[in-house]
């Protein structure tokens, strides 16, 4: 047998775990990156001079995204040029009835307070910007005392960022702070936001988007399921099977797990769905057995959209730890939100940092225009003016839900309301994962056609115009709203005469 050599010649082996040399990949593609550019002379003319030739080129030769829809929808999408009152006009004159206040956001319409816009631009003359983390500003102090004021129990607001879906943020850390624990349970029908946790948190098809990559978010249903009814003859009985299913699910998930339940106090995009009380004085009083944070969303429906200032305020008795809030805080005119809590979890963060940051939380320009905004809906009473049409609103949902047989039910609280669409043989025409139908489109089309802006979430069709609408407006709504409807009566196959009751 001959030997085995024990070394190699011009080698030595060494007892170890080093590295292998290995060269990284050469830049091959190289791109310049510093050159000459050329601007148009046009950007220098003031806005309102382009022509809509030009405008039509701009977007066709420099593209942009969308959000929820796809890129090319940009070039059917209308020019909106200027705004009065509750109305939008497009760059060939045509008037629009906003019938959806945007995205239920632009509460005081499109003529904006000047009280609003002098803060506005007096802030941005004295002191455009202050980091949060380097100084407090006037504006700051003033709208944190006024939302302090405004907010019932001890509920205090805590930071100010730019977004429902960013206060949401600060909202679901801040229970995981607080709690030490990290599930946060929500509704299959829910939004909360296009960010990272918001959107885990989020329910509806948004979240298939890029929203399951985080852990830790566990969803239920409410009492509203599409398919299938709580067994029950009562409401009373029905709200105690969706409470017993709500707290298996707790007790299955282990309590000691869950940091908060977070929920639309009326769901919005997903329907206007307002809980029964006895629900909501259920999930409160669960929470306090297992030690949970009931988080309330009001990004949608705070500031005055239901007739109370805050949606949550419908459930007798029903109090938060943690509210989060846009939208109507500024009416839409810029962006801002806002994270309060109650005094228990402020005091907790007063010897430790939340955990949050935003570069533009607090942004005293947008301060000054929500403070302002805030104190138009107070000294205008314009809940006040909210409350005295609710009826009206109200009666017009139910004639609609009447008329037209492609209409199953509807609900309303306040200036926000939804009428549900069913097919003629009853089932849903637009289930989260299939596209709209052609049904859709045509409506759509006559949507416009009839002299109505908003958005569209099928198969439900949202009302909730600017809380500053006048009765005649909101009547030439509901009439616009009306003739739009016997083109989806036709397209779902429904005969054009008028039902009795609803479907």
């Amino acid at each position: 047998m001959s030997a085995i050599p024990t070394a190699r010649i011009g080698r030595a082996a060494l007892r170890g775990a080093r590295s292998w040399p290995r060269k990284t990949p050469a830049l091959t593609k190289v791109v310049e990156n510093d050159g000459p550019f050329a601007v148009d002379l046009a950007h220098f003319q003031p806005l309102g001079s382009w022509s809509q030739e030009k405008l039509n080129d701009s977007r066709s030769n420099t593209p942009f995204m969308l959000t929820w829809a796809p890129g090319a929808a940009r070039h059917k999408a209308p020019v909106i040029t200027h705004g009065e009152g509750v109305y939008l006009f497009d760059e060939r004159g045509n008037k629009y009835l906003d019938w959806t206040s945007q995205a239920v956001c632009a509460n005081l319409g499109h003529s904006i307070p000047e009280s609003i816009v002098s803060a506005a631009a007096e802030q941005m003359r004295t002191l455009p910007f202050v980091y949060g983390g380097v100084g407090v500003t006037e504006i700051r102090v003033r709208m944190n005392q006024l939302m302090s004021e405004i907010l019932p129990g001890d509920l205090r607001a805590a930071v100010y960022p730019s977004s429902g879906a960013e206060a949401n943020e600060a909202g679901i850390m801040m229970a995981r702070r607080f709690t030490g624990r990290n599930k946060i349970m929500s509704w299959y029908r829910s939004y909360h936001g296009a960010t990272g946790n918001a959107l885990s948190a989020t329910g509806d098809f948004r979240r298939w988007y890029g929203g399951e990559q985080n852990s830790g978010f566990v969803k239920a249903f409410n009492p509203f399921p599409l398919f299938f009814e709580h067994a029950g003859g009562s409401e009373e009985e029905r709200v105690q099977q969706a409470l017993n299913m709500l707290e298996e699910q707790i007790l299955n998930e282990g309590p000691e797990t869950i940091a908060s339940i977070m929920m639309e106090s009326i769901v919005g995009a997903g329907g206007c769905l307002i809980f029964p009380e006895a629900y909501m004085q259920g999930i409160r009083a669960i929470c306090d057995t297992y030690g949970i944070l009931l988080h309330f969303d009001e990004v949608m429906v705070g500031f005055g959209r239901t007739g109370k200032l805050f949606g949550f305020q419908h459930y007798e008795g029903v109090m938060p730890d943690i509210v989060t809030g846009a939208k109507g805080i500024s009416g839409a005119a810029i962006p801002l939100s806002v994270t309060a809590c109650n005094k228990e979890i402020m005091d907790y963060f007063e010897d430790k940092p939340l955990g949050y940051g935003s570069t533009y939380q607090a942004h005293p320009v947008a301060m000054a225009c929500a403070y302002e905004n805030v104190k138009f809906l107070l000294k205008e009473d314009v809940i006040g003016h909210v409350q005295r049409l609710s009826p009206i609103f109200e009666a017009e949902m139910d004639r609609l839900a009447q008329k037209h047989p492609c209409v199953k039910q509807y609900r309303a609280v306040g200036l926000f309301g939804c009428l549900d669409v069913h097919q003629a043989d009853g089932s849903n025409p637009k289930i989260q994962h299939v596209a709209p139908h052609e049904a859709f489109l045509r409506y759509k089309e006559a949507f416009s056609a009839n002299g109505l802006a908003g958005l569209h979430r099928y198969p439900h069709i949202h009302c909730a115009p600017p809380l500053i609408i006048k009765e005649e407006e909101l009547l030439d709504g509901f009439a616009r709203l009306d003739n739009t409807l016997f083109t989806l009566d036709d397209a779902l196959g429904f005969s054009e005469q008028p039902m009795s009751s609803a479907g």
